[in-house]
């Protein structure tokens, strides 16, 4: 599907900016401001937090926003498609300055954006729709980038040279993930083979993200990049029980199961969480579509966050490689952000991505 973007603008050069407001960083030191509240937001999510990736990211988001900044927002957790409407509905009648929806379904967000024309409302992540409302904010955090390196870590690092991903369902937006993670295990290891099965769109299933993983292990598979929520902590999970190893997502993830999770690509709606609300207190709330990615610093991967988890407790004969391979991502992330690599965009397919089907 096309769909026509409000870019965000100059990003190499706001990236430092960007980066500057909102690098990852510890939990704020400073005592949250005394100032009184200039807004006030509430952030729904599509399933309760507790994930330890997407979820959890964006409540980041709202905790440092509630620290930084003169607002008041609240986490209104819902238990599925059900409560979604609801939620949000909820949410308005409240009188929020801001609502805004975690992956929710996009013709609910414009819908209520459309009927509600005076209310403010903003997504931290894509709602895939072909014109929004204006006083509709949708970011797009591309992820293929990060994936890429994501995969020539993959390819250098596997030994049977099959290798998967286990992926939350088959969509656009979730094949950005796999089909940029493809082309980076090809570019290293052209002879290896990736596998790759869908959830059917259930994120919350660790049981489920447990059982495909397993599949892919037994099909040879020795690393496997999951790419569904919290049914990946079943990935995880599957990759100690067989020895083998995985790639966290969303958030870092490498700490969860240590020695066994190499590398996590990070996609952070901790930031654009933040910075729709930050707009907001500032006044210049602009409805439309928005676009962030590696050269925003929105999405990267665990490693650039300082992560030596898998460094300090992997097994030798792997970590042994690393200094190599992380020069070799500094390589390919240079020519990445300097134009000199394209890499797929599942969203907006082109030649390399034919390649890859």
């Amino acid at each position: 599907m096309k769909r026509s973007y409000s870019l965000v603008t100059g990003a190499i050069v706001a990236a430092s900016l960007v980066l500057s407001a909102c690098a990852p960083a510890a939990a704020p030191t400073a005592a949250p401001t005394a100032e009184a509240p200039k807004a006030t937001c509430a952030l729904i999510t599509p399933n309760p937090r507790g994930d330890r990736s997407f979820i959890d990211s964006a409540v980041r988001g709202i905790e440092r926003a509630n620290a930084e900044l003169p607002v008041k927002c609240d986490i209104i957790e819902t238990n599925g498609v059900a409560e979604h409407e609801s939620a949000m509905r909820g949410a308005i009648q409240k009188g929020y300055d801001l609502v805004m929806g975690l992956a929710l379904d996009a013709k609910l967000m414009t819908d209520l954006a459309t009927e509600f024309p005076d209310q403010k409302f903003g997504s931290p992540s894509e709602v895939f729709a072909e014109t929004l409302p204006a006083n509709l904010v949708s970011y797009q955090i591309d992820v293929n980038q990060s994936s890429f390196l994501v995969g020539l870590i993959v390819g250098k690092l596997t030994t049977t040279k099959t290798v998967g991903a286990v992926v939350g369902g088959d969509a656009p937006a979730l094949n950005q993930f796999f089909y940029g993670y493809k082309q980076g295990v090809l570019e290293v290891c052209p002879d290896c083979t990736v596998l790759v099965s869908y959830l059917g769109f259930d994120f919350s299933n660790p049981t489920l993200g447990l059982e495909t993983a397993k599949g892919l292990y037994d099909k040879g598979a020795d690393i496997v990049y999951q790419v569904a929520g919290r049914s990946g902590e079943g990935v995880l999970e599957a990759a100690t029980q067989a020895d083998k190893y995985a790639i966290g997502v969303d958030s870092n993830q490498d700490y969860i199961q240590p020695g066994h999770v190499i590398t996590s690509m990070i996609k952070r709606v901790d930031m654009t969480t933040y910075l729709t609300i930050k707009s907001v207190v500032e006044g210049k709330f602009e409805g439309g579509f928005k676009r962030l990615g590696m050269a925003d610093g929105a999405a990267g991967l665990s490693w650039d966050e300082g992560s030596t988890t898998f460094a300090d407790e992997g097994p030798a004969e792997m970590t042994a490689k690393l200094p190599e391979i992380q020069a070799l991502v500094e390589e390919y992330r240079t020519k990445i952000l300097a134009g000199e690599f394209e890499v797929c965009d599942a969203l907006n397919e082109t030649d390399v991505c034919a390649a890859l089907k």
